[in-house]
């Protein structure tokens, strides 16, 4: 029975997950049918034959109904297929493998340094609420959560790369140089981390203030334990626990704005892959690249939230036992 229920949850979360990708897949199929103009005629010009247009148009299967399409695509996806380029005849799957490790170590680079800066700080406000450093604090992760990634990447870039010239202006470095790609990859995680630094300060000073008024701290204060020692051994711990799904969300959106730093930085990506294909129209390049972010995007919260379960005693006790919430 225990095994069972366990066994439930998991089964349920895997199939809402599989159908949000499918749901985001048959939403951006008829998106990106509404964009004006049409592909083939962008692609090979005004002064294409209308037989050329025609060829081209069942080559990329846009000649057959949405419904029609959106079933080739799964049906395609399950060998592992996601299309060919339009230009060059590649596989897609090729063009997103080569250009993924970069797009999810800038996701991963600026969560780390989100997570890096953003704990200490919740940590200080609370060990101080309502203090000047407190305001400070909240005032600056205000401020950056307010501020989109797009405009913090353009500050960035024309104050210490153009300005000072302390960072380098574009690209991604040179293939092999660790150094030099990490110098590169400097810039744009401070762009994309920003939002999210702020965003966990406030979200873990306010779990930390709520475990902190909880019965047990005032009993450890009563004996006598450091404030310091009580933050950070015995309040951290739970307070955390509802950051933990929030950052499975917080990376998913992180690709996503990687899109974004990877067009002004210049760097190679899935962001790039698809703001290039998305300029000519390359449709099975679109759809390859954002399938691939929304399975990423889906699969981290769903790795936060059952973490998050299994990580919370009284959620784990449910789970084990059966029990259903009331």
């Amino acid at each position: 029975m225990r095994s069972a229920s366990l066994q439930i949850h998991l089964a349920f979360k895997l199939v809402t997950a599989l159908l949000a990708v499918a749901g985001s897949v048959v939403l951006l199929m008829a998106l990106t049918r509404l964009i004006p103009g049409d592909p083939a005629t962008v692609i090979l010009g005004s002064r294409a034959t209308p037989e050329a247009v025609a060829a081209l148009n069942a080559r990329i299967g846009l000649d057959k109904p949405l419904i029609e399409q959106v079933f080739r695509f799964f049906g395609r996806l399950v060998s592992g297929d996601l299309g060919e380029d339009v230009f060059n005849g590649r596989p897609v799957i090729a063009l997103v493998a080569a250009a993924l490790p970069n797009t999810v170590a800038l996701a991963v680079s600026a969560m780390l340094c989100a997570i890096a800066l953003g704990v200490p700080l919740a940590l200080i406000s609370a060990r101080w609420p309502g203090g000047r450093t407190d305001r400070l604090i909240a005032f600056l992760s205000v401020g950056f959560i307010s501020t989109p990634s797009f405009v913090v990447s353009v500050f960035l870039l024309m104050m210490f790369s153009v300005k000072l010239r302390w960072f380098p202006v574009l690209g991604a470095g040179n293939s092999g140089d660790i150094g030099d790609q990490l110098w590169h990859l400097a810039l744009p995680t401070a762009a994309l981390a920003a939002g999210w630094i702020g965003y966990i300060a406030r979200l873990l000073r306010a779990s930390l203030l709520e475990v902190l008024g909880e019965n047990q701290i005032r009993t450890l204060r009563a004996y006598g334990v450091s404030e310091a020692k009580i933050l950070i051994k015995y309040a951290l711990k739970p307070a955390i626990l509802p950051t933990v799904a929030v950052l499975g969300m917080g990376f998913g959106e992180l690709l996503g704005g990687a899109v974004f730093a990877e067009v002004i930085f210049n760097r190679p990506g899935l962001g790039s892959l698809i703001y290039d294909a998305i300029r000519t129209r390359n449709y099975p390049v679109v759809q390859g690249g954002v399938f691939v972010i929304v399975l990423l995007y889906v699969l981290t919260n769903l790795i936060a939230d059952l973490s998050q379960s299994l990580l919370d005693p009284r959620e784990r006790a449910r789970l084990v036992s059966g029990r259903q919430q009331q």
